[in-house]
């Protein structure tokens, strides 16, 4: 088993949980350069979406080191992400962190949509 296999069966379990419930689901990809937020309705459908390879985010952090893999680039995306979710109406959400470890650039989303006003 590899590390991405790993990483799935660990979220596998949470994908279930959320789906039982039947609410809509943040979801977060990261990869060494770039973090993604994908919220995402029951019924698999995107809703909104959010991610550093955006203009306004590519802006916001033009000049700085590690341009979109580090924490304040997660910060911004997860407060991007809250912004656009509560102008669509969603405020209660259901966390999915894909496997990753809840800490560094995964908590920095987090703690940011929480922020702005997401609630899960």
């Amino acid at each position: 088993m590899d590390k991405k296999e790993s990483r799935l069966r660990r979220g596998r379990q949470t994908r279930i949980k959320i789906a039982q419930l039947g609410v809509n689901r943040l979801s977060v990809h990261r990869t060494n350069l770039h973090i993604y937020a994908n919220l995402t309705s029951p019924d698999a459908k995107v809703l909104v979406s959010a991610s550093t390879l955006e203009a306004e985010v590519r802006a916001e952090l033009a000049g700085k080191t590690g341009v979109g893999g580090n924490a304040a680039a997660a910060a911004i995306v997860g407060k991007r992400v809250a912004e656009k979710a509560l102008k669509a109406g969603i405020t209660e959400v259901a966390f999915d962190r894909s496997g990753f470890r809840y800490h560094g650039r995964v908590k920095a989303l987090a703690e940011a949509a929480r922020e702005a006003g997401l609630k899960f």
